[in-house]
């Protein structure tokens, strides 16, 4: 228990310290941002052909509102928080490259549907579109890390079990 809190954290204060350094920014979380913009925005114009984006920020050209992604809303977080329980279980390489791409998929397809969500509940009610933003899609989409990670040791789990011992037939 006490290697697995040590490498945990160990991971965990290595990858937020890379995220918030300038290489970090510049190279990885900007473009990731970004990208994610543009996916999103992608997605919304499969059914709304009224949205734009650039760099970080979708926008109506119907009502002007916008939504911008910043730190803590691209899902890059809760991918650090997975990762390093990844590495922190004992487990082989393949078996944590399968947990986090599964994870990245899992965190980032929940994301977009927050920040489509959120798009369209900013042109609604800003009241509803606070809450939801800091109080339930936060807690969501962290929980859909943990959720990945618990469904991640199962799969290990059943992984590492013995075959039941067959009975001798006389």
């Amino acid at each position: 228990m006490l290697r697995f809190f040590l490498v945990f954290m160990g991971v965990l204060v290595a990858l937020f310290a890379f995220e918030i350094s300038h290489v970090g920014e510049t190279y990885f979380v900007i473009p990731f941002t970004d990208g994610l913009a543009k996916v999103s925005a992608w997605i919304i114009m499969l059914f709304d052909d009224q949205v734009t984006s650039y760099g970080k920020i979708i926008q109506s050209t119907a009502n002007g509102f916008a939504v911008s992604i910043e730190r803590g809303c691209n899902g890059i977080e809760a991918i650090i928080i997975l990762i390093a329980a990844l590495a922190a279980f004992p487990s082989t390489w393949k078996q944590k490259l399968v947990g986090f791409a599964i994870g990245f998929v899992a965190i980032q397809a929940l994301n977009l549907v927050r920040i489509i969500s959120l798009f369209y509940m900013g042109q609604w009610s800003m009241v509803w579109f606070e809450w939801f933003h800091l109080y339930l899609w936060q807690a969501l989409i962290i929980i859909d890390a943990l959720v990945v990670w618990l469904l991640w040791l199962r799969w290990i789990s059943r992984k590492r079990m013995p075959a039941a011992p067959q009975a001798a037939i006389a």
